[in-house]
């Protein structure tokens, strides 16, 4: 039983991170559960800062047993948080976490907003967050999406009450709803927006509390409940085979990057929602209690709803396209209706059911994964009727190039119609993420088209709209293009078919260190869009730097192709800094894009084009030692940043780890979190405390302090404490260590220019044998001591960091560079003041 449950969950999950792509096949009792959906007229928005805060269970819970249309506004797109799959950091993890976000709702049942509000790492007070975000956009985009969303009932994460007590974007999403709530209503308010939409008067507003927000399950039962509302989300759905914690566990896991994969539950369980504002429910048992969620809520709804309420009770799993003339005579009044609101969306899930009941399988798939503006390409088609119903195709037509094509094809049950098509495709923007096409800042990103804002992801470039005539009537149905083929080891592979430039460039690091004014070799990839791509490309570099040769041709026969190409960048004699910028040039048009690919088999290919540049660093920096082992923990690309002062590192695993291979290294490097996620690493702590006793010097980062020990020679303790303002003011409190002067000199300067954070999990509570190196603080806090400490232990030196290096590094901050370099110097005596 175990063995076939566990099948059927996994092959659910391989299902879904294609679906996105893959024409939707529903089954008799999915079809079932869609028309009970249709004939629910009631919405309900859930509102949070970062994907993965969301209750999964409330939401599933809303969607699948109240059958309500549920949303999930989520602030931001979770850019600022780590990343336990691979080593995409920033804007790149925002896109992962985005599709993630939407496989999740695609097992929930949610759909899913947000707004352009950009996640610049933790804040403890919603003060520094609305200051960072630019509290006026991120409230117009939480109306917006209010206005937009029509929603009856919201419902908060996180407490507005108490600001100062969790993550200050947590906090925020909760103040800027409860401001939002009264807003969406006054004309007056963002009075732009009404040019696309209308004001909008939910009714009421909650917060979905729990016994974690009271400190304790104790202090929760004797909590006054009188203006809760309670629910039993552990209900069991028959139809699916799975409860609802269960449904929720499984979408919670599709947040793999934050770690968030884990095991499905099952049985009653309550969850509460607290009153805040707006009419209270007269049934505490439902929600949506006094508010009309039948057809009759719209003009014109009383006969649609009673054709559907009849297909609902009398509906045939064995035959659902029995059904379809009456469903073809409620989607022909729904086409009436004058509330454009339910139309829109009534109109969508009424086609979805008809389709499905009509078995019909619409298909355009591209002869390959990415074309270019003004080309021309083959797409195939494939139109399957599997109802005995008579249905014609009419014409297509291609979006949005508005070439229509007549094909007056009567589609015979289970006869398939395949044919071809040239399609031209002339002023469509490039595929990539509409929210990374403009430059942003630390707080918000720049969306020019406001149609745009709260899109979880662009629009996909090419679609095609079958004409159809079912019942002698007609209907169309919007599909996009996608790219389908085989692979061996694999099977059937559905991806986005994608409209990218004919040429983009990629510097392979972000960023170049020079640790001396000799010249360095860089090497520039250039990848072909296009088949026979012929052409310059140039770097442009900062003043006071030169670049040999100024200009290099390419040429590449095959698409996809690439070709490297060298130049020599030598820096400028003192210590600066700038931007390194690629430009290829084909017909005197510009191309100064590269082209990022995400891959992962939980969520769709994702391909985003970002400026191709990277920054060039000149720092005056000296080191001792060569050979560095690394031991990586969660992910994070500090090894290459060594090697580019001239490290040799080594990266080695904890199976690896033994008596003798340590002594060959001048440090060990513990990657971010590795005590956390490599439970191999306890069994090997002792040799690597022996390698420190023995004159080694050992450098561990960050953990966080959830359920680990790290081991470490001596008491440390672990805690919360962190500094997230990255300007916050360093006191040196060991001016002569020779961690702090040698071999470099590190001042108070070196610390400005650093990047969302000074660090996180700092120690706070440490044994006499440490030394403490820096203090800081954030604003309001009492000073922090733990984020550097170094002890003596036997000959060798054991260091131990909260500092964001993982961050800073990586983004070339010259004065993370030299500290490091000091910590991995220290040796021997060297290690007292």
């Amino acid at each position: 039983m175990y063995k076939k449950t566990l099948f059927c969950f996994s092959f659910l999950l391989i299902s879904l991170s294609i679906i996105a792509q893959k024409p939707q096949k529903l089954t008799s009792n999915q079809i079932y559960e869609q028309l009970q959906k249709l004939n629910f007229l009631g919405s309900a928005l859930y509102i949070a800062a970062h994907p993965d805060d969301e209750n999964t269970r409330l939401i599933a819970y809303l969607s699948n047993h109240e059958k309500a249309r549920t949303g999930y506004l989520s602030l931001t797109r979770g850019d600022g948080g780590q990343n336990l799959i691979g080593s995409e950091m920033r804007e790149l993890l925002g896109v992962i976490r985005t599709q993630e976000l939407l496989a999740a709702r695609r097992l929930d049942g949610g759909e899913q907003r947000f707004s352009r509000a950009n996640d610049f790492g933790y804040s403890k007070h919603p003060d520094e967050t609305l200051k960072i975000w630019n509290k006026d956009k991120v409230l117009s985009d939480v109306v917006w999406a209010i206005r937009t969303f029509k929603p009856d009932v919201i419902i908060n994460r996180f407490n507005h009450r108490t600001p100062g007590t969790t993550h200050g974007h947590h906090t925020s999403s909760a103040m800027l709803s409860v401001e939002a709530f009264d807003l969406a209503n006054d004309k007056t308010k963002y009075a732009n927006q009404l040019k696309n939409t209308s004001v909008w008067k939910p009714q009421r507003l909650f917060f979905n509390t729990s016994w974690w927000f009271y400190g304790s399950r104790e202090k929760f039962e004797k909590a006054d409940k009188s203006k809760m509302l309670s629910f039993d989300i552990g209900a069991y759905y028959p139809l699916k085979g799975l409860s609802n914690n269960e449904l929720a566990s499984m979408a919670s896991s599709q947040h793999l990057c934050q770690g968030f994969g884990r095991l499905t539950t099952r049985g009653s369980q309550t969850e509460y929602v607290e009153f805040l504002k707006g009419d209270f429910p007269k049934d505490k048992n439902d929600i949506f209690s006094g508010i009309n969620t039948t057809w009759n809520r719209v003009e014109g709804g009383g006969e649609i709803g009673a054709i559907l309420y009849e297909v609902e009770k009398n509906f045939n799993f064995v035959n659902p396209s029995k059904h379809l003339g009456e469903l073809m005579k409620a989607y022909k009044l729904v086409q009436n209706l004058k509330d454009a609101h339910w139309k829109k969306i009534k109109s969508k899930e009424l086609k979805q059911i008809i389709k499905s009941c009509a078995g019909l399988y619409l298909e355009a798939s591209a002869n390959a994964s990415s074309t270019t503006p003004n080309s021309t390409f083959n797409v195939n088609f494939e139109v399957l009727n599997r109802s005995n119903l008579l249905i014609e195709l009419s014409s297509i037509e291609i979006l949005p190039t508005g070439k229509k094509i007549l094909k007056e094809l009567e589609l015979a049950p289970n006869s398939k119609q395949n044919f071809k098509e040239s399609v031209t495709i002339k002023n469509v923007d490039y595929s990539s993420p509409y929210w990374l096409n403009k430059p942003w800042d630390l707080g918000m990103y720049t969306v020019k088209n406001k149609k745009l804002i709260g899109n979880p992801e662009s629009t996909r470039p090419l679609h095609i709209s079958y004409n159809l005539v079912i019942e002698n009537e007609p209907i169309k149905f919007k599909i996009p293009v996608i790219y389908r083929y085989s692979k061996r080891d694999e099977g059937e592979v559905y991806e986005p078919f994608e409209v990218l430039p004919k040429v983009t460039t990629r510097l392979k690091s972000k960023v170049l260190i020079f640790s001396n004014n000799e010249a360095k070799k860089v090497s520039l990839e250039v990848r072909s869009g296009d088949k026979n791509v012929n052409g310059l490309v140039s770097l442009e570099v900062p003043k006071g730097w030169s670049v040999s040769p100024k200009t290099a041709k390419f040429s590449i026969a095959q698409k996809g192709d690439k070709q490297l190409v060298d130049f020599k960048i030598t820096p400028s004699n003192n210590q600066s800094e700038g931007i390194l910028k690629a430009v290829a040039t084909i017909d005197n048009k510009k191309y100064d894009k590269e082209l990022v690919e995400i891959n992962y088999k939980h969520i769709p290919k994702q391909s985003i084009l970002l400026p191709s540049q990277a920054k060039v660093v000149r720092l005056n920096i000296k080191k001792r030692g060569d050979k560095i082992a690394y031991i990586q923990g969660s992910g994070d690309a500090i090894p290459e940043s060594l090697r580019q002062i001239g490290y040799s590192v080594v990266e080695i695993k904890p199976k690896d780890i033994n008596e003798k291979n340590l002594q060959n290294y001048d440090a060990v490097v513990v990657g971010i979190r590795a005590y956390n996620t490599l439970t191999e690493l306890q069994f090997k702590q002792k040799y690597l405390l022996a390698y420190v006793k023995n004159g080694g010097n050992m450098i561990v980062q960050y953990n966080t302090n959830r359920r680990v020990d790290i081991k470490a020679p001596f008491e440390l303790k672990l805690s919360r404490d962190r500094v997230t303002d990255e300007n916050a003011k360093v006191t040196l409190l060991s001016k002569n260590h020779s961690i702090l002067n040698y071999p470099n000199k590190i001042t108070e300067a070196d610390f400005k220019g650093w990047v969302q954070e000074r660090g996180l999990y700092f120690p706070n509570k440490w044994s006499k044998e440490y030394t403490p190196i820096l203090s800081m603080h954030d604003k309001g806090e009492t000073a922090k001591k733990g984020s550097l400490l170094i002890a003596k232990y036997g000959k060798g030196n054991y260091i131990y960091t909260g500092l964001s290096f993982f961050r800073e590094l990586p983004v070339g901050v010259s004065g993370a560079y030299k500290l490091f370099a000091n910590m991995l110097s220290v040796k021997g005596d060297k290690t007292n003041e």
